[in-house]
Parts: structure tokens; sequence; C-alpha cells
């Protein structure tokens, strides 16, 4: 602890003074400030219809002052757009006219919510705290399709956050209308300071056109800050406003297998004999806490209705990474972004950023270790208990933000071999914290902030198999910030460092030490060393960049440090570790439309990366270009040309091996998603002077033959040769102990996605994902020195197995896996706010001892194998209280 306190307070301390400077004056800009936006206030109730026919809507305020962004930056629109703004004690309401010279031409499509599937659309951007940097959007297409989120970091987006609100279009000869209610309980504000920030925007599909009356100009940086000042919101008393979402469930699934586990296909296991229907209550509440900040709360939660993740076949030593999903968490996790603040882009080559907090930790599947035994009742995920957030700005400049979750403790039974039953625990009862804090100064010039995460586990007494396998507590903590280097705003430099200590057993923190990314028992790397003793691991990291925000010229360069110490993983996800990384990068863009080209860019780089033992890890350089087309056509591509290094994870705490030069070339293609029609293909091969290669065929499509029917989905084809595959370390070798394997692996993998929508309100989703993929190990051989690529070929050891008393090893873990996972989804919002969802999930899975590949065999293997089923109705229904 003392390691890790002293490290935060030597990156205070070494942050720079200008922390303390005065607020400076706000960076001058070329363009004209648009001048300011009214609203008017109403006290006649306004009927949210679409048809624009109250008298507030005929007042001459009309704003009509739109601009093309795309295609032709700084021209008239071509079509009319008028906009007018009211409000009452309760809502802000936006009334827009969108004139179309060929209204049978306007695109409308039906889709599901925060997907405009390529139609025509009107979108209000607010800026309440009117900082200049964050805000939330809200859009209606022409089909009247709701979307919403947030704006940060001046330009970003995140469409994760869902707001009850209300919109409304109509179609007449003249065009389309749309109409908004967006109520004042669904935005935080300063109550003193009622001038916000606003902007509008407008797509035409047809024309592939945007009009807005603010925009980021091509080749320059900031949005939120370029947004006009929106005044007359006067007299405005926020309420305390409570909303409170009961809902239930009731679950009936079908188990035939372990999820957890591709090679646990027992169909005779007697906890899954059979249908199994569990009822349940739960609930969410959000509240305003004053005016700035907003409280969610939800007590056993149930996300059933997310789609399932897709299978993967991952042989490396990094946990497969999989987005989350679960709305409670993804709203409003922006808030929680921590070390890529400040500047609008961050390049990286072989960094393995870390991910300071990764939701998914919370209810992750059970850790603890399942016991030998004829069959287990395990369970596929930790329950959780209840969970809070709390978001928003204390002050002026001041976001805040934290997490506070409680999981329960996870039982798993097994049947032992007598007939009898035992239960055991898989996971503890486990407390998480997340606490964030970023203040931006001197007109957003400068920021610094703060952000900690904790983890708290409660054992079942102090001989609780658990502790020996599970952390018993950890703590990561992070500063980051940034600062701009001219009065324009041209330059910046950002970053971050963090520090890390994660507490247990003797025995976990030993298992800890010798897995990943720590690999602490390396022989070739004095100075680590695994303690049998330790009862805790510290460890830190730090990355700075300094990025040219705008102009013609592009550069961008950073350099960073992961101790080999550095541990974040009870609440957060890590890639990598012992690495000190760096990259000088420059590159040129077109940003002004010239014939057939709308924009262009060419981007070079160096990197190199090297482990704390001073061994060289990576030598490369990055070449690499995108091109669009004014018909919005793409055309991307890159390589990376690396050069001979050491590998230092490749042995898995063996010694150290020397890696050959090779390449990757990524090639992309794909048309205008705006299209009924639209289409991507990918082709991406590697290759390595040691006999290594890759390639991957990939392509997309996605066709929407009527206006509220979207299909798309695509195959995978992936083709590899790898010349040392990890096997295994031995001890008693007379050579190095690290053994391989030649790989050939063959894999095909498929998405495929159906949308239907009847109404703007309901909906239809399918997802399939089908993969198959085979695995042919052979040719055994053994690393005979240290920092060397000397192989040496060993006999394939005969391993046990009754049916085949000459099975090897190699041939053991070869063979081809099938598996097909997917979900349907019936969503119905009967009232804003208020959902039904109706969800059937499958996924089945099964694997042989072929190691051909053969389209027809693995597909045999896939339709034979057992499924799990699972049947979901859940009804949440919303109050205003």
């Amino acid at each position: 602890m003392r390691t890790l306190v002293a490290t935060l307070m030597l990156a205070a301390c070494a942050w720079p003074a200008f922390a303390q400077d005065p607020p400076a004056p706000a960076a001058p800009t070329t363009e004209p400030q648009h001048p300011p936006v009214r609203a008017v206030r109403t006290d006649r109730p306004i009927a949210v219809d679409g048809l624009l026919n109250e008298d507030i809507w005929k007042n001459g305020n009309a704003i009509t002052s739109f601009t093309q962004r795309d295609p032709d930056q700084g021209q008239a629109p071509r079509q009319r757009t008028e906009v007018r703004l009211a409000y009452d004690d309760d809502a802000v309401y936006v009334g827009a006219r969108l004139f179309d010279s060929a209204p049978d031409s306007v695109v409308a499509r039906l889709v599901r919510r925060d997907d405009d599937g390529g139609s025509d659309a009107f979108s209000v951007m607010l800026d309440p705290y009117r900082d200049k940097r964050t805000g939330y959007f809200f859009q209606v297409s022409a089909a009247g399709v709701l979307a919403d989120g947030v704006l940060m970091n001046d330009g970003w987006d995140d469409s994760s956050w869902d707001g009850v609100w209300l919109a409304r279009v109509q179609r007449d000869h003249e065009g389309w209308t749309a109409e908004m209610r967006i109520p004042f309980s669904q935005l935080r504000f300063n109550a003193n300071q009622m001038v916000w920030g606003v902007n509008f925007q407008r797509s035409i599909s047809r024309l592939n056109e945007l009009d807005a009356l603010v925009y980021t100009p091509r080749g320059q940086s900031g949005y939120v800050s370029r947004f006009p000042e929106l005044q007359g919101l006067d007299r405005l008393k926020p309420a305390r406003n409570i909303e409170v979402t009961p809902y239930a469930t009731n679950k009936a699934e079908h188990l035939r297998f372990d999820s957890g586990s591709l090679t646990e296909f027992n169909t005779d296991n007697p906890f899954h004999s059979g249908w199994k229907s569990t009822p349940a209550l739960g609930g969410d509440l959000r509240t305003s806490l004053g005016s700035k900040l907003t409280l969610n709360a939800t007590i056993n939660p149930d996300f059933g209705q997310v789609e399932v993740d897709p299978a993967v076949v991952n042989l490396s030593d990094v946990e497969s990474f999989f987005q989350e999903k679960r709305p409670f968490f993804t709203e409003g996790v922006s808030v929680f972004r921590c070390g890529n603040n400040g500047a609008n882009d961050y390049w990286g080559f072989n960094w393995p950023e870390p991910i300071f907090f990764y939701s998914r930790r919370i209810g992750r599947t059970p850790q603890g270790s399942t016991s030998s035994a004829d069959s287990s009742d395990n369970p596929l995920a930790t329950h959780i208990l209840g969970a809070a957030k709390v978001t928003g700005q204390a002050a002026p400049g001041w976001n805040v933000g934290t997490v506070q979750a409680l999981t329960q403790r996870e039982i798993a039974t097994r049947r032992n071999f007598d007939g009898t039953d035992t239960d055991y625990g898989v996971e503890p009862m486990s407390y998480y914290g997340v606490y964030r804090f970023m203040h931006e100064l001197n007109d957003r010039r400068q920021g610094i902030g703060l952000m900690t995460m904790t983890t708290a586990r409660f054992f079942d007494g102090g001989s609780d198999p658990l502790r020996d396998q599970v952390n018993d507590r950890s703590v990561v903590s992070a500063m980051d910030g940034w600062t701009f280097l001219d009065k324009k705003r041209t330059w910046v430099i950002s970053g971050y460092a963090t520090a890390s200590q994660i507490h247990g057993t003797p025995a976990r923190m030993s298992s800890i030490q010798k897995g990943f990314p720590h690999y602490y028992q390396r022989p070739d790397r004095p100075g680590l060393g695994v303690d049998p003793g330790a009862t805790t691991l510290t460890g830190w990291s730090s990355r700075w960049w300094i990025n040219k925000q705008q102009g013609k010229l592009l550069f961008n360069s950073a350099v960073g440090a992961l101790s080999p110490g550095f541990n974040n993983n009870d609440l957060g996800f890590q890639f990598g570790g012992d690495i000190v990384n760096a990259h000088l990068g420059a590159g040129w863009q077109w940003e002004e439309p010239k014939g057939w080209r709308q924009y262009a860019n060419v981007l070079g780089a160096l990197a190199s990366t090297w482990d704390f033992g001073g061994n060289s890890t990576l030598k490369g350089f990055y070449l690499g270009g995108r091109a669009e087309g004014r018909n919005r056509w793409s055309y991307e591509a890159n390589t990376f040309l690396f050069g001979p290094a050491f590998n230092s994870r490749k042995t898995r705490g063996g010694p150290l091996m020397a890696s050959k030069p090779g390449a990757n070339l990524n090639l992309y293609f794909d048309t205008n998603g705006r299209n009924p029609w639209f289409w991507w293909v990918s082709y991406n091969p590697n290759f390595s002077q040691d006999g290594s290669w890759t390639q991957s065929v990939s392509n997309g499509v996605t066709w929407r033959p009527i206006p509220n029917l979207g299909l798309s989905g695509g195959p995978e084809y992936f083709l590899s040769h790898t010349d040392t595959q990890f096997l295994r370390n031995i001890s008693g070798s007379t050579m190095t102990g690290s053994q391989f394997a030649e790989l050939e692996q063959t894999q095909l993998s498929m998405g495929l996605r159906a949308d239907y929508s009847a109404t703007p309100n309901v909906s239809f989703q399918v997802y399939l994902q089908p993969l198959l993929s085979t695995l042919r190990f052979h040719d055994m051989k053994e690393l005979e020195r240290s920092r060397t690529y000397e192989l040496v070929s060993v006999t394939d050891p005969i391993v046990s197995d009754p049916g085949d008393p000459v099975v090897t090893l190699t041939r053991a873990i070869s063979g081809t896996f099938a598996s097909l996972r997917g979900n349907a989804v019936v969503r119905w919002e009967y009232l804003p706010g208020s959902t039904a969802y109706f969800v059937w999930t499958q996924e089945r899975a099964a694997e042989d001892g072929v190691n051909e590949f053969d389209v027809d065999h693995s597909y045999r293997v896939m339709s034979r194998a057992p499924a799990n089923n699972v049947f979901l109705v859940k009804v949440a229904h919303h109050f205003d209280l």
C-alpha cells in the first residue's frame, strides 16, 4: 500500500503548475459565431403529435440558418429547415418543419431504437451545463424512430444512454415535420445558470447531406464548444423527480450442458434433466439529487433480454474480451472513461491499453474451480443483489460519478459417485466500488481527474477454499488529464498515471505471479522471481500522448509503460504487462472535396517496445491510408512491418524466445451505408519468417427489402499455420522445457441478423452466430536455448485414453469444434419507459476428434449437439412519482 500511495503522490507532484493558473481567454476562432437561439415560454399545453398546429409553432422566431457539413461544407442546404423552441415548467419542446421538394423521396425506415437505419432524421443537441464539452443528443427519424445519447470530450458521442422522452413525426406534401418533448427531469443542469448550448442537425439520406447550425469543420476539432447559446429559459425550478420501474420476469430453461466449458456435454446430468422455471421480481430507480446529479439504482436485476456473446476459439494467454450490453451498465458509462480525455485521437501500436472499469466483472462467471464429479450444477453467472450509480456535475467544471454494487455468494452442487450431493462455493460475496472525479479549468484548456476502483470479497470463514482461488481485495487508482499548449488548441498533451495493489493468500498470490500477464517465474529475468510468501502484488502504469488536433498535417506520439506487477483485473481488463512502448507518427489529410474524393489521409509511424528487462520485443513501421468518395464509398489499406525481436510471453513463464521479422496487411472497402443495399469486404494476410502465416477474408451485406425489415450478415473465413503454438512447460528437460507444436487452424463463422419493426415501439430481432473450427496439432518441438528460435523435435507423448491407448498429446487436443448461438427478442414499448420483452435464447456446442476441416461434417457435429434453451418473459413498467 505504501508503494501505491507513493506512486500516486509522485504523479500528483509531477503534475504541471497549469492547474493553478488564472483562467485564460477562450480560444479564438476564424468562423463567425452563430447568434443566440431563443426559447419561448408557453402556458398552453402542447400535444406532441407531429402536426405543429399549436400557436406557439406559428410565431416568427424560426431558426433557419442551417449550413451544409456534407457533402459541400459551408454551402447552403439543398432543402429548407425551420426549427422553433418552447418550454414550460416541465419540459422543453422542439418543433421542426423539414421541407423537401421531393416529399415522396424522403427515406423513412422502421428500425429499432438508437438506429436511424439510414433514414432522414432530425436531431437536437443540448449542453445544459454550458461547459462546452458535454451534453445530450435527441434524434427522431422520418419514420418516428428515437435515438438519444450523451456528448463527451467536445466531439465524441455515446448512444448507450436512453432517456424517457417523446417525439412524433408527420409526412405531408411539403416534406415532413417533427415534434419533441424533452422533460427537464431527464437533464442535469445548473438552476443558477440558465444559458445553455444548443445545436440542430438534419440528415437527408438520398443526397448524402448533413445540415447543421454549427459543425466541426474538416481538419479541425471541437464540437460542443461551438454550440450557440440557448437563451430564454427563465423562471425554471428543477423539481425532484423520482422514476421507478418495477419489473417481473419468468425464466424457463432447459440446460443440456455447461456453457462455461466447451468439453462438458453430459446429457445425462440429473441437474439438467428437464425444464426449470424461475420467477423473479426486481426494480430500477432513477431520481435527481438536486439539479446537478442523477441517481440510478437497481435491485435484483435481470438482463436476459440482451444479445448473446459470440462464440470464440481462444488459444492465447489473454482472456476473451466481450462488450458490455446490459443497460444499467452501458448507460452513462462515458463518465467513467479514464486516460483518454482531452485529445481527439489516440494512436497505439502494440500498446495493451488497460480498461480501468470493465463492468462485466460485476456479475461475472464464477471464478472458483469445480471438483471432479459424475455431474454438477454450476451457476452460469454471479447474481447481482443490487447496484447504484450517481453521475453529474457537483459544481461548475467538476464531473463526478460512482458505481456501487454487491453480488451474492454463488454455490455449485456436485453429484458424487456414491449418489450423494455436496455444495461448495464457486464465488464469494463481493463488493465493487468505482469513484470518478474530473475537473476542467481555464475554459477547458486543462483538465485533471482521479479514478479509483475497489473490490472486497467476503469469504465463508477462514478455511473457505475460495481464499486460495480469488483475491480478497484490490484497489486501483489512476490520475489523468490534459493541457493544450497553444491558444488555438491545436496541440494537446494528455495521459494518465495509475497504480494497483491486490491482496490474497500466499497460494493465491503465487498463482497470480505465475500467470498472465506477470510470469514472474521466467528464468532469464533477474529481479523478478516468484515470492511464495507474498500476500500482495503492487504495480504501476503510465502513458502520455502529444497530439495535433487540427490542420492538414497530422501528428501523434506517445510513450507508456506497464510494470510487471500491475494488475487491474478485479474490476478492469488487462491485455498485457511488463512493457515499455513508444511511437512517433505523422500524416497528411486532404479534407477539401475534389473530383471523386470527399476525404483522404495517409499515416505513417515508427513503433518500439521493450520489456522491463531491456529486451526489445517489437520494432516496427506502420503505413496506411483511407479515402472516402463523394458517393460515400470508403477504401482503407495499411501495413505493419516488424523486425527481429524477442518474445517474453511466447513460452508463458519459460525463457525468452526470439521472434523473426514479418508483416501484416489490412485491406477494407465498403459502400454507402445509407442505401438499401450496403456491403463491405475485408482481407487480412499476415506472415512471419518463422513460417507462420494467417489469412482472413470477411464480408457483410445489409439489405432492406422494405422500410421496416433489415437483413444483415456475412461470413468470415480464417486459415492459419502457426509454427510454434505453445503447449506446455515441463521440468527436468535437458533443454529449456518449453514445448510447442505446429498448428493448422481453419475456421468459418458467420453473424446473421434480422430486424423487423411493426411500429416505432414494437420490434422483433433475431441474431444467429454459427461457428465451425478445426484444429490440427502436429510435430512437437522444444526450444533448445533461451533468446533463440532454435527448436528441436521431441517425441509426442502418449496420454491416457481408455478408448484409444495410443492417442498422443497433440492428437488429443486436435479436432473439430462446432457451435451455434442465437436469440430472438420481441420488444414492445407500450408506454414511454415501459417495456415488455419476450426472449428465446439457444446455445448448442459439440466437438469431436476429426482434425480435417469439412463443412458438412462440422454441420453434422453442430446439428447433433445438445442445446441449452432459455425462454424469458419480462415486463417493466415505468412510474413517475
